[in-house]
């Protein structure tokens, strides 16, 4: 084990501010060694967010006067922190009347189940939640793996692909979510945006391959119809949008899980992997997708967690790393779960994650 406040692996390069390593995906690193998502949290600074806030404002307003006796937007919504805030902010603070829609992984912890319906019931908002069925999300987790190295890809497709298609049946051009992709993914800075949200947002940046891609012998295009994406035209004909609120309000993840936990009853719970108990509580997975992030890439939800931490000012970045050390590399218990649902054994599902290493994850032992 590396010495007290170094990072696990001492030949990989790490942001010169916080612990995210170079094999993140999507890292860049600029001539001074620093992370684009320390660049945002420096760069949150000196934006006018009171200038933002009217640009939200403003589109809100526009959505809100031309939806007629249609609901004003969508809210997609886990009952995770974030998206219990984009309630209460969407609810409450503009007076919107919005559509909840829920993908279920299909995997939800006590809390979670807690939290989603305690949101519903607290902003008194209508709520559609689709859930495929338990077989072929066990196929689709076997598959997962051997696809994109991770053992999740039914959420990620799930999240991005049914919004969509509510969008387009119910005619609501108007999707809200929560964190900004510059926030904390290393993707994109404040300064360096993401610049449109389209159909294939989150196919680029964590479903990886589309639904077609997913199907096998045993699991059909029928099969996977929840997965799939609506097409250009029909998303053009409603006139599909996508905002992140995080792009026009100042985020703060602690914060803004405090204020829902102490006002609105969100709960926390254990997450394996990290030292926080907030991030992915709805999912009782949550610990076997982290563990498969830092079997292929050498960190996992302890280290982002300690980088965005670090970058608060709520620990020094040696802090940080002794926290990443512990907490990455536990063995999370739901993994027999996993396994037992998949079929695999335990070294053929670690040997298929490190199969994905690619550039510099193949330097990891």
């Amino acid at each position: 084990m590396a010495g007290y406040g170094k990072p696990l692996y001492d030949h990989l390069q790490y942001c010169v501010r916080c612990c995210m390593p170079e094999t993140t995906e999507g890292i860049v690193f600029d001539e001074m060694g620093i992370c684009q998502a320390c660049q945002s949290a420096e760069q949150k600074i000196h934006i006018d967010w009171v200038a933002r806030e009217k640009e939200l404002r403003k589109t809100l307003e526009h959505y809100k006067n031309t939806s007629g006796d249609n609901y004003d937007c969508i809210v997609p919504i886990s009952g995770g922190k974030d998206s219990t805030f984009q309630l209460y902010v969407i609810t409450q603070v503009y007076g919107m009347k919005p559509l909840a829609v829920t993908f279920s992984h299909n995997w939800y912890s006590d809390e979670g189940k807690h939290n989603l319906w305690n949101a519903l019931e607290q902003f008194n908002v209508d709520h559609i939640m689709f859930t495929p069925n338990r077989r072929l999300v066990n196929k689709l987790a076997r598959h997962s793996l051997v696809k994109i190295g991770d053992s999740c890809w039914h959420c990620h497709a799930g999240v991005g692909a049914f919004p969509l298609q509510v969008a387009v049946k119910f005619k609501i051009p108007l999707l809200i979510w929560g964190e900004s992709v510059a926030e904390s993914s290393g993707r994109a800075s404040y300064f360096n945006p993401v610049t449109r949200f389209d159909r294939d947002y989150f196919t680029k940046v964590s479903a990886r391959c589309y639904a077609s891609d997913m199907a096998t012998d045993d699991i059909t295009l029928k099969d996977l119809n929840c997965f799939q994406l609506p097409s250009v035209e029909e998303l053009e004909q409603v006139g599909v949008v996508g905002i992140h609120l995080g792009d026009y309000l100042f985020w703060d993840d602690e914060r803004q899980m405090e204020f829902v936990r102490d006002y609105y009853d969100w709960r926390e719970g254990k997450v394996e992997g990290t030292y926080k108990g907030y991030k992915s509580v709805e999912c009782k997975m949550a610990g076997v997708h982290d563990y498969t992030c830092f079997l292929k890439r050498g960190y996992g939800r302890g280290t982002y967690h300690a980088s965005v931490d670090v970058r608060a000012g709520l620990l020094t970045r040696e802090e940080g790393f002794e926290l990443a050390k512990q907490h990455d590399t536990e063995r999370p218990k739901a993994f027999d779960e996993y396994l037992k649902l998949t079929g695999f054994s335990e070294e053929e599902a670690v040997d298929i994650v490190r199969s994905h290493r690619s550039g510099s994850c193949r330097l990891l032992p």
